[in-house]
Formats: C-alpha cells, structure tokens, sequence
C-alpha cells in the first residue's frame, strides 16, 4: 500500500493542529498557509498577513515600532509605537541636502482604517518633493493626493494628520494641518517670522502668541495659556478628549519650548483638519520663520506634546540623545499614543 497519499502523523497545522500532507502550502481544514513566519512569543508558524499570530493572537514586532534616524549635521528623530498601542501608525521622513534639511512627521488617525499606510505614503511624497525643491504648498498637495488614492471609498479612506519643516539658510518654513506640532527649544529669544500676511494661519487659527516680532515674550510659567481651538466643522474625526493641560505651550528651566503651530481642533480635542479622502480640499497652514539664536526646531507628534506640562527639555547631549530622553518621558508618562520626535539644530546648538 502505498502511504504517500496520507497525512503524517508529525506534520500537523500550527492552528489547529489537523494533519497535513508533507509539502501541502495550505491547511484543508483551516485554510491557514503553511510555512507562515514563526511567531516571536510562541514560537508556531502561524503568522498571518496582517503580522498576527493566528495561534496566540500576538501582534509581530516591525521595523516601525521602533525607528531612529541620524543625519549628518546632527538633525535627529525617533519614532515608537508606545504602550498602548499595536502598532505604529506614525511615520517620519529626515532627510539633508547641500543646502536644505526637510523632515516630515505624520500621525495616522486612529479611527481611520489602514492609518499606518496613510502616514507612510504622506511622509514619502512630501519628503521626496520637498528635497527635490517643490514648494512647501504643493508638496502638502501632493501628500494629500497621496493619502487619498488609498481609499476605495470615502467609507473606506486612510488619514493623517500633517507636520512639515524645511531648513535653508537659517530659515524654517513650517507647514501643517491636524494637531502633530513644532516647537522653538532655546535660551534666547523666539524666532522672528516674515512674510506675516502671506505665510501665516488665518486669523482664527493664529496661536495666541501672535505679536511676532515686537513680542518676545515667552509663555508664562504658570502654562495657562494655550492655543484658541479652532472652531469645530461638520468634519471631524475622533481622536479622544485631551487633558487642559495638553494642549498648553511649555516652558522648562532654562530651556523655553515655545509653539510654533496651532492646532486643528475642537474644543473637544476632536481634529478638524486631515489628509484623507473623506476630509475634501484640505489645505496647509503655513509659517516661515528666522530664529535669532541658535536653537533646537522640534517637530513631534501628539504622543510627545501631551506629556510635555512641566517638563524639563534636555539640556545637554547630541540631538539623538535628547529624543531618546524625550521618549523616555513619553513612556514613562503612559505612552498611551505612537511617539514621533524629531530635533533639526540650528546655529550652533548642539552641532
């Protein structure tokens, strides 16, 4: 009798442990693949597509949950997935020319689907335009187009949240729509901005620090006051209510953390502003300025900024430690959302 034809014993589906015929790619039983990856908590070879363990229901670690990058000139980033969290549905893009510094951190929006291939595709399109001399405007364009070819209907369309930051020659144009933020960290005074009347938000969108550059006073200690929310639209995705004390400007020591956007949010904490499908013709803010003293341009996503009341900004160490320090804090604090952090120097701060 010939026996090939029937199951060996010892070979059996990882799921549910039906035997299966040597060199068979799927379980008859289940339908799970044979020779799936191994899972990295118990160890069966059931991995499915998505990256879950089909035995234990273990989410495999990626490249993306915990990222970090270095360019030359010391500009730095780190990007982690948190405690909370499954996966990273943030994502980052440095990158350095001759002449210009271009970083692009995005924040899928939660309650969108496939959010972490929102952030991906903005942060690459906008990155790449950006370095090749597109306009900061027509770079955000791009990006949005970007995220909204992932829909198959405006039921089903990925989203993100936006934050762009371009350094040449001692000028930071900024761009922006959600709530992912930058931040001026100095000792000396806030940057001046320029060209107030065509680079700036709306008015109902401006921070409260507005009176740039005859005003140069930082935030009170005392962090009571924070940007004006933006008044609330029909479009809006639920990212969860947000502590006071979240959306407050910093101030740390020697070390000022000053606010450079302004959210697009309600009063709720819900964001008014994102690259999707279903939001429509979503346009940036945008704001170009020119630090008077060396600093620090931080550029970070709501898993660091919400933890950032009373906290003591790094002083020291290369800008890749001091994100690494501000991601320990993060963690500390609860992780409860993906981290993004990015550090560009200017000056001679830190080079």
């Amino acid at each position: 009798m010939d026996d090939t034809a029937a199951p060996k014993a010892d070979v059996r589906c990882p799921v549910c442990e039906t035997p299966v015929f040597a060199g068979d790619s799927f379980c008859e039983a289940c339908g799970h693949p044979l020779g799936a990856p191994a899972c990295t908590s118990c160890g069966a070879p059931a991995v499915d597509a998505e990256g879950y363990c089909e035995r234990c229901g273990v989410r495999q670690p990626t490249s993306r949950d915990h990222a970090e990058l270095e360019l030359d000139g010391g500009t730095a980033g780190v990007t982690d997935k948190g405690l909370r969290r499954s996966r990273n549905e943030d994502a980052m893009a440095l990158l350095s020319t001759d002449t210009r510094t271009v970083v692009v951190v995005c924040d899928g929006v939660g309650s969108s689907p496939r959010a972490d291939e929102a952030s991906a595709a903005a942060v690459e399109t906008a990155c790449a335009a950006l370095a090749r001399g597109v306009s900061t405007e027509e770079a955000f364009g791009l990006a949005s187009r970007a995220v909204g070819k992932l829909a198959t209907s405006v039921d089903d369309a990925p989203a993100c949240t936006y934050v762009s930051a371009v350094v040449e020659g001692g000028r930071i144009t900024l761009a922006w729509a959600g709530d992912s933020r930058a931040y001026w960290l100095s000792t000396g005074p806030r940057p001046t901005r320029t060209n107030p009347v065509e680079t700036d938000p709306p008015p109902h969108a401006r921070p409260v620090e507005t009176g740039l550059p005859t005003d140069t006073r930082p935030v009170e200690t005392d962090l009571s006051a924070g940007s004006p929310p933006v008044e609330a639209s029909a479009d809006t995705r639920p990212v969860g209510v947000l502590p006071a004390a979240a959306i407050r400007s910093a101030v740390t020591g020697q070390v000022v953390g000053t606010q450079l956007t302004v959210d697009d949010a309600a009063p709720t904490g819900e964001i008014t502003a994102w690259l999707g499908a279903d939001y429509g013709d979503v346009r940036p803010h945008v704001r170009v300025l020119e630090p008077e003293t060396p600093g620090l341009l931080l550029v970070c996503s709501d898993g660091l900024w919400r933890y950032l009341d009373g906290y003591t900004f790094p002083s020291t160490g290369s800008p890749l430690d001091m994100t690494r320090a501000m991601l320990r804090h993060a963690l500390d604090s609860g992780g409860q959302d993906n981290v993004t952090i990015v550090l560009i120097p200017l000056g001679d701060a830190h080079g």
